[in-house]
């Protein structure tokens, strides 16, 4: 956009309200105990999902969360709120140490720079943040109660007695390191030799790195591990009091997943071995004809025949080279190998044949599945493909065939529950399993332990030690551990991690080593809400008195509003939840959950409709819009595009349409002189509004609080659109509703609203102060009343004018009211009206 063409100054004002803002420090939360804090107003926590500062910096995309979180905020503070509003940096990760592996810089440097560019872009969208609570994941005086954390974990036991983490001092057993929340494991992970780290399922694709396609397999590798299964519970029922997006809760659900049933023992045949099987149908058990294990399982080695041998070890090599998401792809072949040995199902005391298949994984229930291929379709897929047999043992109740039923109906084939409903024959068979001592009652999770070890060096040192092969925590004065310097931060190649390479580092004493793992870049994001609360307490991980107030409420969550992308809504929301849960049972904490209300907003598009990216060339920058628009136009674009929970497309055209509408409030108030200066306008007085006007404005007030209430930004914008038009060629405008009208622009467009505020506190002495200190309007319901309508006046049936009258009027009165309309009478002239019909609140018709 030329200079000259600009519809109003942004360009000048923006700046000047940003230079402002930062200078008086109006958005610094004081806390309790501190100069300036209000005791009497009621707490708002409002926290975005802080970022990952990359290199490439913001796309449009990224700050649609942070403006409505942004508008909220203001809003609370004219609502009379202490509100806390945030914001630091996620930074540890694996880009930033990818980028020392190939240019030598050291990881904090890059992230530095990158943090320094994404705070002036967001310094340039106007955002209200505490900036004096900035934190980074990546600052030693963070990441010392990041590992402060760590070591209460690893110092705990959870006590099914009391449902609760307690201090690993309290359990009375003779091997703590067995039930310690952060123990250490050997467990199969996906092992990227190329990237020399360990990969998440959701990195491996086709059995090749997401990034760079380097092959992956399988390797069993050391790994501290955290026990967020002993939680599982928790996490389950206690999302019932949170305000979630129902969506949510179900992944978080699914992720959970919780199962009742059975576990059920099958002895080896000629051996004193059991394979322990978990099903949620054990009325089906008289169908079980084979049994599948993992071909990770312990005792495939113990029951492999001779014969079998080589057809399992070259199986067991194939499926390394699989990730568990391949692996339990339900549309895949179903493949796998009999390891020559039987057990006996303890229903039917026949002999079945035990194989191993890769679609049975170690890391869910025993690792181990009872085959029951007449109602089960992975059952009889595999049964089919080996000729296996099938039992019916079910009866549906309905139509349906028996064969290849999965629901639920009534035993047959089975003696010892036969002619019982499936509910019923499932207590029967279980408590007969009891009895023998062959099975018992069980719940099964989904849920994993949590692999918290990673082979990099850009992350959180473990602040633990290892002599004679035991390990143990530092103590807290030896905190932080900081990372060494390195001159190469390439992988070693064998597993060790780049740590590792760092010898007087690692050697901690004569006899004693440092752990040369370090943390996943999830660890930060683990707490960093509570950090906000008070980040400059060097004494403790947050002031008990500031997480008291900033956490607190009657509700069970501590962050009141809490904003990002629903793709955190497994993984980083079940991890927070779970340090939440340890160290509110340690007393260390108020609240059991930290996020009371969660809102997601929608992925905004490139212009071409396509998920914004380098390699699609679509992505569009906030720089640019800014430069050409300015920062009010493109914070009221990013909520007027539609619903913030929508995905949407971008649209240049779009902003152009919203600048035009804020070009139309600038005039509102201000005229160009001839000199072509702004000044105010003369039209705007110290007046009363009349009767449309009032009716105007406080219908305004009215759904722009009700919208920015129900996070409905666009059509809140859409009710200011029309007030705009209302005023729009009046010949006098009160101050009163112009006044009014500012404080609703505000949260949207702050820039503009502070500086046009001041033109109109340099003109009148109505008002003292900065707009952000003003308070909410309210609205008078009285003045929303619809006391008059518009009647339709016609002549044989054809509409010749329109009239306002009061709502009370009667037949008669509208009636003499259209019969002395000027417009009427002149038509009507010299004719005679032979009949009036009225129908009320809505038309005259005059016949003649």
């Amino acid at each position: 956009m030329d200079e000259r063409r600009k519809p109003y100054p942004f360009d000048q004002f923006e700046p000047k309200w940003q230079a402002i803002w930062e200078e008086q420090q109006l958005f610094h939360a004081s806390n309790p105990g501190e100069k300036g804090f209000e005791h009497a107003k009621p707490k708002f926590y409002v926290l975005d999902m802080f970022p990952y500062p990359s290199g490439a910096g913001l796309h449009v995309g990224h700050p649609e969360g942070y403006t409505a979180t942004d508008i909220i905020a203001r809003y609370k503070r004219m609502r009379g709120f202490n509100v806390l509003h945030p914001m630091g940096w996620d930074a540890f990760g694996l880009p930033a140490e990818q980028y020392a592996i190939k240019s030598g810089q050291h990881p904090a440097i890059t992230t530095r720079e990158n943090v320094s560019s994404f705070k002036n872009q967001l310094k340039r969208i106007g955002f209200s943040y505490d900036w004096q609570r900035e934190i980074n994941t990546t600052d030693p005086r963070y990441y010392k109660w990041t590992q402060w954390i760590f070591l209460q974990i690893y110092n705990s036991w959870f006590n099914p007695a009391t449902n609760k983490a307690e201090p690993i001092s309290t359990y009375s057993g003779k091997n703590p390191d067995e039930v310690r929340l952060a123990y250490v494991a050997d467990v199969p992970v996906n092992w990227c030799q190329e990237l020399g780290t360990v990969l998440a399922n959701e990195e491996v694709v086709d059995g090749k790195s997401e990034i760079g396609g380097f092959p992956v397999v399988r390797r069993p590798m050391r790994q501290w591990t955290l026990r967020i299964t002993a939680y599982a519970e928790r996490l389950l029922t206690e999302l019932n009091g949170l305000d979630w997006p129902e969506g949510v809760k179900l992944l978080q659900r699914n992720w959970i997943g919780k199962s009742e049933g059975a576990e059920i023992d099958f002895k080896i045949d000629e051996s004193d071995q059991r394979i322990r099987v978990f099903t949620t149908r054990p009325d089906t058990l008289y169908g079980g004809t084979f049994l599948v294990l993992a071909p990770e399982h312990s005792l495939v080695d113990l029951i492999v025949t001779e014969e079998q041998w080589p057809a399992v070890r070259e199986y067991r090599e194939r499926t390394a080279r699989k990730s568990d998401l391949e692996r339990a792809d339900l549309s895949k072949d179903k493949t796998g190998v009999f390891t020559g040995a039987y057990a006996i199902n303890p229903a039917t005391n026949q002999k079945i044949p035990i194989w191993i298949a890769d679609y049975v994984l170690i890391g869910y229930g025993t690792g181990a599945i009872g085959g029951v291929p007449a109602h089960d379709e992975r059952d009889l897929e595999f049964a089919r493909k080996f000729d296996l047999p099938t039992v019916i043992v079910v009866q549906p109740t309905g139509d349906e065939p028996a064969f290849g039923f999965t629901g639920e109906g009534t035993a047959i084939n089975s003696p010892v529950i036969n002619g019982l409903t499936s509910a019923e024959a499932k207590k029967k068979i279980t408590a007969w399993l009891e009895e023998r001592g062959q099975g018992k009652r069980a719940i099964n999770y989904k849920l994993r332990d949590w692999l918290f070890s990673r082979q990099r060096y850009w992350g959180e040192p473990f602040p633990i030690i290892w002599e004679d092969g035991n390990h143990r925590s530092l103590g807290e004065s030896e905190l932080p551990v900081v990372p060494p310097p390195l001159e190469d931060y390439k992988p070693t190649g064998t597993g060790e991690p780049p740590l590792s390479k760092a010898k007087d580092w690692v050697r901690y004493s004569e006899k004693a080593t440092r752990e040369t793992n370090v943390m996943p870049q999830w660890a930060g994001s683990c707490w960093y809400y509570l950090r906000f609360c008070d980040p400059h307490d060097d004494r403790r991980f947050v002031g008990e008195q500031a997480e008291r107030y900033w956490m607190g409420g009657e509700q069970r969550g501590g962050v009141d509003l809490y904003v990002g992308g629903i793709e955190h809504a497994v993984l980083h929301l079940l991890y927070a939840r779970f340090w939440q849960k340890v160290l509110f049972d340690l007393g260390y904490v108020s609240k059991p959950e930290p996020f009371q209300r969660l809102v997601n907003q929608g992925i905004i598009l490139g212009e071409d409709n396509q998920k914004m990216s380098k390699s699609r060339g679509n992505i569009v920058s906030p720089d640019d819009v800014i430069d050409q628009y300015g920062a009010d136009a493109f914070r009221c674009y990013e909520m007027f595009m539609g619903p913030l929970e929508q995905m949407k497309p971008w649209s240049m055209r779009g902003v152009e349409g919203v600048s035009r509408f804020l070009a139309r409030v600038w005039r509102l108030f201000m005229s160009e002189n001839q000199s072509g200066d702004w000044e105010l306008a003369g039209k705007i007085k110290q007046i009363d509004a009349d009767k449309a006007q009032q009716k105007i404005t406080h219908a305004t007030i009215k759904k722009v609080t009700e919208d920015i209430e129900s996070f409905s930004f666009n059509t809140a914008i859409s009710q200011m659109m029309i007030f705009v038009n209302a005023f729009t060629g009046a010949e006098a405008i009160p101050l009163s509703s112009m006044r009014g009208f500012l404080v609703l622009l505000s949260p949207f467009a702050p820039h503009m609203a502070s500086e046009l505020w001041e033109r109109l506190t340099a003109s009148f002495t109505d008002a003292r102060g900065d707009i952000t200190g003003q308070s909410w309007p309210s609205y008078d319901e009285r003045l929303l009343v619809e006391d008059e309508v518009e009647i339709v006046l016609q002549i044989n049936g054809k509409v010749r004018d329109r009239m306002k009258m009061s709502v009370l009027a009667t037949d008669e009165q509208m009636k003499t009211a259209a019969l002395s309309n000027p417009k009427i009478q002149e038509r009507i002239a010299g004719k005679a009206v032979r009949n009036v019909i009225v129908v009320p609140r809505k038309l005259v018709n005059l016949v003649v």
